[in-house]
């Protein structure tokens, strides 16, 4: 098809502007092409009349009766002279092998294609249609049927002769026959009827709805969608009629197949040629529109629309306006419809034009959205039918979309693109990083740039950091951050970053950044420093990150005032690095830290730092006293002596009186806590915890004066010291608070007591009594005595031989066994032996107890038991 022409896809009339709108925004379901090189010249002096579509090439039929074998292109391969009249119809077999042709002057031939054998007659009437049995070819009857005034079916006999069959007459003129496998279809002037051949009858009869209509002007429309399938179009009507199988209870005298009409509804023009896609239908429309200033019809284009048929309705999908040549002069007869199954070709034939339509392909959507500039839909499409799609390629839509953000000013979108669509190719990202740097856009291509495995020259990093160094310090230090330190020259950056810091010295973020480009070039003491003089959060991890133990020794107080527990951690989790007198010995100036460094020591471990305890006195004295008793009392290395002198100058009475009672002085240790805190529950915890009679003489008389330090004895002693002792020393007439009470709580400490020992008494008769009954039960239990057991004494068996002589065994609980004769005398005890092996071990006298089995003559058995 050499000669393209774009084919317009809307209608001419009075279409709203809202049509228009809706037809320019939906994409049209398929694309259009005319068919020219031999058809062009063909129709330049002749007219189409009809054509017949194989999948192999295309047949042509003339006004002028000629008939042109053509190809997919249209250039002509093969012309018949058939008549000099129209041709009326075209037929082909399956097999693209035989040709039926009719003619107006009633000639009729069939022929092969190869061969030019077959049939060839001429009637005395018009023959509108021929049609072929599919499998024509194949069959040995080469059947056939032709329709003028009647339909007539032609098959050869075994003589080689022709046989006629007249299957319908008097219906008018036959204006259309399609055959299709064992059915075939044709239509009259009054309707359309379907001939069963394999059963030689007819099967139904569909009227035609609009009479008024003539058939000759608007003629029938047939076409099977499949082998028992029929569309039948007739003016404004399309039904769609289905063959059933009758059921075998209901034939009599039917036929054995019924025709359903599944579907029927009106269309707004008048039908030339129908056609099946898939589940929809393809339709032909003849179009008159009304000129409202001529008050009268004229002829519009033709019309080609995809519908969705619905048993009542239909759904239109697309619709197309065709710009036939010369469509003002043709009526509805002069168009057709053919298509071709297998490749979904429709050919739209016009006296002076035939068009093909096709389904458009991913191809042709993808220039549709690039057309209606929806670049995104177009490259989503592009990739996911990559394997698919000829004329377009991926990379070049992506540039094409990224063009057109650029255009729009939507940086940020094409910038976040090229990452998708340049992919590896450097040169096409240096290309776009030049093109983002003239229109002053590298910030926006910054984040994108490969880093990977793809990386782009040193110069394309470097001239992108000197863009973000001269306006944006925070996006500089980003980049610095998240880019490879290879991707760039690091010197080259430090020296535009020292240039920049000679300006404005005290800039955080370029300072910060300075570090991190040290740290990338192995610099990591010039790092430090700036971190420390920064007090940046990331100086404890560079540290450990390239163990720059060493270089921080003269910086301990740096980042103790920095971060005091980050620091302490650091120094006490790497004491093989620097050590604690080290340490110390660089905070030696600064108390406060030291102690916070010793006291974590502590913490950790209560020995390592033993010859600094004597100075951690004076530290918590000064800096955590809550800390300093956890510490006495944890501590065993540090001096008491000092400690107390410490406590005693700082009255620290509560560390005075742990001191005291350490160093043994309980006595002025309670003197304290009853003078000094006058805490009577603290004195009698005191006392509880020394346990000491002469302690709680002391409180009892020092309290014995001082009614609210007996009621706190009263509640408190009588688990400790007999209350008697201090009731009976209490005067007579003191008024003492809440003596009640306290007597009560006395008198329910005493009954809880006592009941205590009850409960007590009673647990240990009843475990007592659990265990003699155990052990009853084990000492009655009886010890096998066999020939593998031995005598402890004599070490021969324990059993004769002969077990008809009389033997004596002891055998103890503790399973050891001898013979009687061998036992030693009996100990201190008259009738009780133990057993010498247990009681040499000094195992007790629990295993002493034995039994003695006797021989095992009757008449000698006895037992003895000790």
């Amino acid at each position: 098809m050499a000669e393209v022409e774009e084919l317009e896809k809307k209608q001419t009339g009075e279409l709203t502007d809202e049509s228009e709108e809706e037809d320019s925004e939906e994409e049209p379901k398929l694309k259009y092409e005319r068919l020219s090189n031999g058809v062009t010249e063909i129709l330049q002096n002749d007219a189409a009349s009809c054509m017949t579509v194989h999948d192999k090439f295309l047949a042509l039929g003339t006004h002028f009766g000629k008939v042109f074998l053509l190809d997919i292109q249209g250039n002509a391969t093969q012309k018949y002279e058939v008549s000099s009249v129209k041709i009326n119809q075209i037929s082909l077999d399956e097999s693209g092998e035989n040709v039926g042709i009719c003619s107006e002057d009633g000639k009729v031939q069939v022929f092969g294609l190869y061969t030019r054998e077959g049939f060839h007659e001429s009637f005395d009437c018009p023959i509108k249609v021929v049609s072929l049995h599919p499998q024509f070819s194949r069959s040995n009857y080469k059947q056939f049927v032709t329709g003028g005034n009647k339909l007539l079916l032609y098959e050869r006999n075994w003589l080689n002769r022709w046989k006629t069959l007249v299957l319908h007459e008097g219906e008018g003129t036959i204006t259309n026959v399609k055959w299709r496998a064992n059915l075939i279809a044709w239509a009259n002037n009054l309707g359309v009827k379907i001939y069963d051949f394999s059963a030689k009858q007819r099967i139904t009869n569909v009227l035609r709805d609009n009479v008024s209509l003539r058939p000759d002007m608007y003629p029938c429309s047939l076409c099977w969608k499949d082998d028992t399938t029929l569309i039948v179009g007739w003016g404004t009507s399309i039904k769609i009629c289905a063959v059933r199988e009758r059921n075998s209870t209901e034939m009599r005298d039917l036929p054995n197949r019924y025709v359903e009409i599944v579907s029927a509804f009106e269309t707004e023009f008048f039908i030339c040629g129908l056609a099946p896609l898939a589940d929809q239908l393809v339709t032909l429309f003849f179009v008159q529109e009304h000129m409202d200033q001529m008050d009268e019809e004229v002829r519009a284009r033709p019309r080609l629309d995809i519908i969705q048929p619905l048993p009542e309705s239909c759904d239109e999908i697309s619709s197309d306006a065709l710009s036939v040549r010369f469509y003002q002069d043709n009526e509805c007869r002069d168009y057709r419809l053919e298509h071709s199954e297998g490749e979904s070709l429709f050919y739209i034939i016009s006296p002076k034009d035939i068009v093909v339509a096709k389904e458009r392909d991913q191809d042709d959507h993808i220039d549709w959205l690039l057309e209606k500039k929806k670049y995104e839909e177009a490259l989503m499409a592009a990739e996911i039918s990559f394997k698919n799609i000829k004329r377009h390629d991926v990379q070049k839509i992506g540039m094409a979309y990224i063009n057109h953000l650029v255009e729009n000013g939507d940086y940020d979108t094409a910038a976040r693109k090229c990452q998708k669509v340049l992919g590896k190719n450097m040169e096409l990202w240096e290309n776009e990083v030049y093109r983002f740097k003239t229109i002053g856009q590298l910030k926006a291509i910054s984040q994108y740039l490969p880093r990977g495995d793809l990386r782009l020259r040193p110069a394309i990093y470097e001239m992108i950091l000197h863009e973000f160094l001269k306006t944006d310090y925070e996006g500089f230090a980003t980049l610095i951050r998240e880019w490879p330190g290879e991707l760039y020259n690091n010197m080259a950056i430090v020296q535009a970053v020292s240039d920049h810091l000679k300006r404005d010295p005290t800039n955080s973020t370029l300072l910060t950044t300075l570090a991190e480009l040290y740290t990338y070039d192995q610099r990591y003491d010039r790092a430090l420093e700036i971190y420390l003089r920064l007090r940046h959060k990331d100086v404890y991890q560079l540290i450990h990150k390239h163990n720059l133990f060493s270089s921080i020794e003269d910086k301990i107080v740096l980042l103790m005032e920095f971060d005091k527990e980050k620091a302490v951690d650091m120094l006490l989790d790497n004491e093989d690095k620097i050590s604690i007198d080290k340490v110390v010995v660089e905070l030696d100036g600064r108390p406060e830290l030291l102690h916070v460094y010793l006291h974590k020591l502590f913490k950790r471990d209560h020995h390592k730092g033993q010859k600094y305890h004597e100075r951690q006195i004076g530290l918590y004295a000064e800096y955590d006293r809550p800390n300093l008793l956890p510490f006495l009392r944890d501590s065993t290395h540090c001096p008491l002596e000092k400690a107390l002198e410490i406590c005693q100058q700082r009255n620290f009475v509560e560390e005075t009186v742990f001191l005291l009672s350490r160093m043994g002085n309980c006595r002025r240790a309670l003197q304290m806590i009853m003078e000094e805190l006058e805490d009577v529950d603290k004195a009698i915890e005191f006392a509880k915890e020394q346990d000491d009679a002469e302690l709680w003489e002391d409180l009892i008389c020092y309290s014995i004066d001082k009614p609210p330090f007996i009621t706190g004895l009263l509640n408190n002693i009588g688990t400790h010291v007999d209350p008697i002792l201090l009731i009976k020393r209490i005067s007579e007439g003191m008024e003492i608070p809440n003596l009640r009470d306290s007597l009560v709580k006395i008198l329910h400490d005493y009954n809880l007591q006592i009941l205590l020992r009850e409960g007590c008494k009673k647990i240990l008769v009843a475990d007592s009594l659990s265990l003699l009954q155990k052990m009853h039960r084990t000492q009655m239990r009886g010890v096998r005595v066999d020939e593998g057991n031995i005598c402890e004494s004599c070490h021969s068996a324990i059993l004769p031989s002969d077990m008809a002589q009389p033997f004596s065994v002891v055998v103890f609980h503790c399973r050891h066994m001898f013979h009687k004769e061998c036992l030693p005398s009996s100990g201190a005890i008259p009738g009780m032996q133990f057993c010498n092996i247990c009681s040499a071990k000094r195992r007790g006298p629990g295993s002493g107890i034995l039994e003695m089995k006797n021989s095992l003559n009757p008449e000698q058995d006895k037992m003895n038991t000790n």
